[in-house]
């Protein structure tokens, strides 16, 4: 067959119909410009469709050494840049089936025996998502390593911890990167528990109930390394709940890295002043010379509503769809598509803005983010960090804790009114307050006692913290 005799045929559909589509209904059909990127993983599947029918004798085995010699030749222009995609194909499986029978003739043409391109999408869209939930799970243990980096320097380094964003208690900066640690390490764990979900093969559904060829598809799964196949064939060609899962998994930790982003913005903050970034991760003003923007920071805060936004598309996509496949479903790849890049390029730059750039041959990280201790701990003194480790301290002596607290609160108000921080108060003017006080109540007002007494599993005690991070360690090796 003449290529110009396949264009005329190249529709799979095309005797059915009298006139052809019109131009206007093919671009807007059309997702080969967005969709070819599954192209690695629609050769994967249709070589291992094509090796098992060729197992099974659905196939000649000299059919099965035609469609391995042109996909080779197709991988081979593809990752040259000589491939060329045809927009009047529609989409990624149509472009690679086209080509590979104007290379080897009819054996391309029995590559889609006993298969459907509703089983072939959702098997490719599972492949390729595979592919980068395992990168990134890498990018998420650099994420961790980051923050560990930074967080191992500064175990001593005090702070404020805040609730309703006032000052509350002393922490060490240690500790409050360690928090984000444990949110990054769960999403690692949500990733993982995802992937089970993902690697299971649709392919041998066919369009929606499976297929009268005696296909080995439990063959074809361990061929691709998927866990196990899909059990029932509507199912399989129709649900994205694997990809709502996933978006789900992108839309948490990128609320995750909002989060730290939105501190970093703030500790940038001239009136905070408690880190600095290096001038590769800011820019500055157009018209204010003196001004130095988190861009990064902010960017990936703005980017969070952006996969969030993908996963509300996602749902509202798959809510309303009767069984099986749908033509909604050319829908689900570009939201997809664009939340793995989001998340995996979030995850790389603020990885490393915060931890450093890494050097390959030592392993040795220089640059990333400061830490102003200075700055902390004066935060901490103006807000009065240790007015709860002065009740803790009458608790100790015998007082109810609710009369501790009013006890508490009228020597901050006099620390208030004269400008002073509890441990800066005179111990007869503590005294005036309780008679239990003594002069032992000065270990716990310091902002440093305050650490130290919190060594509870979890607690922000400087020993602790060391603990925490050896367990991090020892956990990503």
């Amino acid at each position: 067959m003449s290529e110009n005799q396949f264009d005329k045929k190249s529709q799979a559909w095309s005797a059915l119909f009298s006139e052809p589509m019109s131009e206007l209904v093919k671009r807007y059909t059309a997702s080969v410009d967005f969709d070819k990127r599954l192209w690695q993983a629609d050769i994967a599947g249709s070589l291992a469709h094509a090796e098992m029918l060729a197992a099974q004798k659905v196939i000649a085995d000299q059919d099965y050494a035609d469609i391995q010699r042109g996909m080779a030749q197709i991988r081979a222009d593809i990752e040259s840049g000589k491939f060329e995609w045809k927009l009047e194909l529609e989409d990624v499986h149509l472009n690679i089936e086209a080509r590979l029978t104007q290379l080897v003739g009819d054996a391309g043409k029995r590559l889609h025996t006993g298969r459907s391109r509703n089983d072939q999408v959702a098997t490719d869209v599972r492949l390729w998502l595979r592919g980068e939930i395992d990168e990134i799970a890498v990018l998420l243990v650099e994420m961790q390593n980051a923050l560990l980096s930074v967080a191992e320097r500064h175990t001593e380094t005090v702070m404020p911890g805040y609730t309703h964003l006032q000052v509350a208690q002393p922490i060490s900066f240690a500790h409050h990167l360690l928090a984000y640690v444990e949110m990054f390490a769960r999403d690692a764990e949500r990733l993982a528990d995802v992937r089970k979900r993902v690697n299971r093969l649709p392919l041998g559904a066919a369009a929606l109930a499976g297929t009268s060829y005696p296909l080995d598809r439990e063959r074809v799964a361990r061929t691709l390394g998927f866990d196990g196949v899909c059990q029932n064939s509507l199912d399989a060609v129709s649900d994205r709940d694997f990809a709502i899962e996933f978006s789900s998994f992108a839309s948490i930790v990128m609320i995750h890295v909002s989060r730290m982003a939105e501190e970093i913005v703030l500790w940038m903050n001239q009136n905070f002043g408690y880190v600095d970034l290096s001038d590769r991760y800011c820019s500055g003003s157009s018209i204010m010379p003196q001004k130095r923007n988190p861009d990064v920071a902010e960017l990936a805060r703005g980017k969070s509503g952006r996969v969030v936004g993908h996963l509300m598309a996602l749902i509202t996509l798959m809510k309303g769809q009767p069984l099986t496949y749908n033509k909604d479903n050319q829908e689900d790849k570009e939201p997809l598509f664009d939340t793995v890049d989001t998340v995996k390029d979030t995850l790389r730059i603020m990885a490393e803005m915060v931890g450093g750039e890494v050097d390959a041959a030592t392993g040795a990280r220089s640059g990333g983010l400061t830490a102003k201790p200075d700055a902390m701990e004066r935060a901490a003194k103006r807000g009065y960090a240790t007015a709860t480790d002065l009740a803790d301290y009458l608790v100790r002596k015998g007082v109810p804790f609710r009369d501790a607290h009013e006890v508490v609160a009228h020597a901050v108000k006099v620390g208030i009114d004269s400008g002073k921080d509890l441990s800066e108060l005179p111990l007869d003017v503590l005294q005036g307050f309780h008679a239990s006080i003594g002069q032992d109540v000065y270990d716990v007002l310091t902002l440093q006692g305050s650490l130290n007494a919190r060594q509870v599993i979890g607690g922000t005690a400087p020993v602790e913290a060391r603990r925490q991070i050896a367990r991090h360690r020892g956990r990503l090796e």
